[in-house]
């Protein structure tokens, strides 16, 4: 089982640890398409702080994420799972996992990165700011670089299992699961049910999915089609609604009434 995320927009900044290493992060084969988009976005930061940040939609308030770029190269770095931060990240809480769930994670986690492909909670980066959504000098958007790089190293990291993609819109625009493996996969939606209408609601949705990678990493059962992790999800207590196989994969829509 492959657990794909998207990452946070926060990132923690970490004050030591050792510069920044790409032959040294998992999926080795992404190396040269890493290389393209650090080399880009360090240039686009070493000029004009101002033209930067409108180019990565950063406020003017805070060119100290342009600077922040700008020294990636040499920046301290420290595990991917101690990097990215907000509500999602939040709720999966990888510090506090279990010995065992830990070393799932491991194996059967990884991070969308516009900077970096896709990430393993082990890898040690540094802190950066880029949207998946962006375009830079030289470059492009980096969505479009990654399509034609990503796929490979997500399929070498899926092997045989069940790809569980819980990405946001944006980031699953960088590689799209093809139709010959859509039985082995399972997207996830969650839905917040109140006096019996339902909705999407961001804040649900990214802590209930963090819940969701946590409980499976501590169960630590590998499900290999969407019905059977539809079955697992409820053993562990979701509500849990199973929608019809389409050429993308199944969608599984997780019910929640209080967070």
């Amino acid at each position: 089982m492959l657990i794909l995320l998207p990452p946070s927009e926060g990132k923690a900044a970490p004050r030591r640890g050792k510069p920044l290493d790409l032959a040294a992060l998992s999926a080795p084969s992404l190396t040269p398409a890493r290389e393209r988009v650090l080399a880009a976005l360090v240039e686009l930061c070493s000029g004009d702080a101002e033209v930067a940040a409108r180019t990565l939609d950063v406020p003017r308030s805070r060119l100290d994420l342009v600077e922040l770029n700008a020294a990636l190269a040499s920046a301290p770095t420290a595990r991917a799972d101690a990097i990215y931060t907000g509500v999602l990240y939040d709720a999966l809480g990888f510090a506090t996992l279990s010995p065992a769930a830990r070393r799932r994670a491991t194996a059967r986690v990884a991070v969308t990165s516009s900077l970096f492909g896709v990430v393993r909670p082990s890898d040690r980066i540094p802190s950066y700011r880029l949207s998946g959504d962006a375009s830079l000098p030289h470059l492009g958007g980096v969505a479009a670089h990654w399509r034609d790089a990503l796929g490979p190293a997500v399929l070498e990291g899926l092997g045989t299992g069940l790809l569980v993609d819980l990405r946001s819109g944006t980031y699953a625009a960088f590689w799209r699961p093809p139709a010959e493996l859509a039985d082995r996969v399972a997207t996830v939606r969650v839905l917040h049910e109140v006096d019996g209408a339902r909705s999407v609601v961001s804040h649900f949705n990214k802590a209930t999915k963090g819940r969701i990678v946590r409980a499976l990493l501590e169960d630590g059962r590998a499900p290999r089609t969407p019905a059977r992790l539809a079955g697992v999800l409820t053993d562990l207590g979701w509500t849990v609604e199973v929608g019809e196989p389409t050429p993308r994969g199944t969608q599984l829509d997780v019910v929640v009434r209080q967070v």
